[in-house]
């Protein structure tokens, strides 16, 4: 869940204040904003704009998180700054976030980026992002020409941390007049697509270019106030039992049981229905989401052989920033651990046993890394599942994240947690939290993928019902819960 909120964050930036032909003079100083997480105070967020005596603009935005993860107080930060020379062009990207740091310098058509993760550092170079000033202000720009509803545009901005270009795709959606500070204002709404992790953000703009409120997926709200109004956060939004989809009664044999059934009811689209050898989801006419599991065995898994040449199954072998699988401390570590084994199937298995064995469970709103997890062996699930898939890449056997809930007895309920999809001669679910090597029917699986596929979450985080239904129904009857 922390890194589809990370991910949520980054989107709720505002676009910069800055007048028409990119006059920022009458704009430099700083905006304060409060974070809510589903209506609940999470944060504060402060923008600050400048510009220095040779026309660069710099334009920074901090993010802090306080929230508590089943009672333990957590803080998480994201800071920022993006610098754009006289003419417009980007010149440079700063990012903090935890325990990682990344520098991304343009230099001609290059944009050389160092990363820093874990005390670790490289440099990569990739082509030269499309990213300009222009992207930054375009709803400022946009509402000072009066634009009508329906009307649209594009823009781009980059992501250090995934390295890609994300493309917003915006559309006035509604007009309306308020009263600001005594003056009757027009204020636009203007509702934007994120293509690659098809998120919505709903933007509330004045006609000067200010942003009042940003809304990612119904989820998470930025809302523009006094500088202690916005400061004004006490840990009290525990993120992880607010979101939970609580059930009224025990499920019995839990980790053990062969079948479950379920009824889903929320904000699902087909983005969240995953259909494979464990799970299904299907629509029905009583207008939920039937969810039916089976506990796989393990003698019915295909064995492959290694090394894997497929370059769809190549993808997921490779490092990152997040998953520095090439570090020869992991690559070590996994070797140690496997031994002589070449079996992925049971090479899985020995890692997925090994990372259960070796972590000590530590709630943290870190973004946490594979390197980072191996050298303080604490965290919970994303910690497990990082560096799980670190290991398990390291030996050249494809592993990406999943995403979903899990059910867990203290509380009966269904609760957001991560776990791993690794190839093996097929795709299989292991969950080292539970110490699963083939993980059972309690979890429900709603996104996979990299980092940008977890944010995927965000639009049902906390807004998902679950209802126990009975393993089989009678011959004939509706599935009605």
């Amino acid at each position: 869940m922390k890194r589809a909120l990370l991910m949520a964050s980054m989107l709720l930036i505002p676009r910069l204040l800055i007048a028409q032909e990119l006059d920022v003079d009458g704009l430099l100083g700083q905006d304060w904003y409060g974070l809510y997480f589903n209506g609940k105070k999470a944060g504060y967020a402060v923008t600050t704009l400048e510009k220095d005596d040779e026309g660069n603009v710099t334009s920074r935005e901090d993010c802090s998180f306080r929230i508590n993860m089943v009672g333990v107080p957590q803080e998480m930060e994201l800071h920022v700054a993006r610098v754009y020379g006289p003419g417009g062009g980007l010149k440079s990207i700063t990012y903090d976030v935890s325990d990682t740091h990344i520098e991304a310098t343009v230099r001609g058509e290059k944009l050389i980026l160092v990363t820093t993760v874990a005390g670790q550092t490289q440099t990569e170079e990739v082509p030269k992002p499309d990213e300009s000033l222009a992207d930054a202000v375009e709803h400022a720009q946009w509402v000072k020409g009066k634009p009508a509803e329906g009307d649209t545009m594009t823009f781009v901005e980059y992501d250090p941390l995934n390295r890609t270009e994300i493309t917003g795709h915006s559309t006035i959606v509604g007009m309306e007049d308020r009263v600001l500070d005594g003056v009757i204002t027009r204020v636009y709404r203007i509702e934007t697509r994120f293509d690659i992790m098809n998120l919505t953000k709903v933007s509330y703009v004045t006609q000067d270019g200010t942003t009042l409120e940003d809304v990612v997926s119904g989820v998470l709200t930025m809302r523009l106030e006094p500088e202690d109004v916005a400061k004004d956060v006490n840990y009290s939004n525990d993120t992880i039992v607010s979101n939970a989809a609580l059930i009224d009664a025990p499920i019995q044999d839990a980790r053990t049981r062969p079948t479950l059934r379920l009824a889903l009811r929320g904000p699902m689209d087909d983005m969240h229905r995953f259909n494979d050898g464990r799970q299904t989801m299907r629509e029905t006419d009583q207008g939920y989401v039937l969810f039916e599991s089976r506990r796989r065995k393990a003698d019915t898994i295909q064995h492959a052989t290694l090394p894997v040449k497929d370059p769809e199954l190549l993808q997921w072998v490779k490092p990152t920033v997040l998953v520095q699988s090439d570090n020869e401390k992991i690559v070590a570590k996994a070797r140690e651990i496997v031994g002589d084994e070449t079996d992925p199937v049971k090479m899985s298995r020995l890692l997925c046993n090994w990372v259960y064995d070796h972590m000590h469970t530590a709630f943290s709103a870190r973004l946490s890394n594979s390197l980072e997890v191996l050298n303080s062996l604490e965290g919970d699930c994303t910690e497990y599942s990082t560096l799980f898939i670190g290991l398990v890449r390291s030996l050249g056997i494809p592993a990406r994240e999943v995403g979903g809930l899990i059910y867990v007895g203290t509380t009966p309920g269904f609760y957001y947690h991560q776990w791993a999809k690794v190839w093996v001669g097929e795709w299989i679910d292991v969950d080292p939290t539970f110490n699963q090597p083939l993980v059972d029917v309690t979890h429900i699986k709603l996104v996979e993928g990299d980092q940008l596929q977890m944010a995927k979450l965000i639009p049902i985080i906390g807004k998902l019902k679950v209802e126990v239904l009975p393993d089989e129904p009678s011959p004939g009857a509706a599935d009605t819960p």
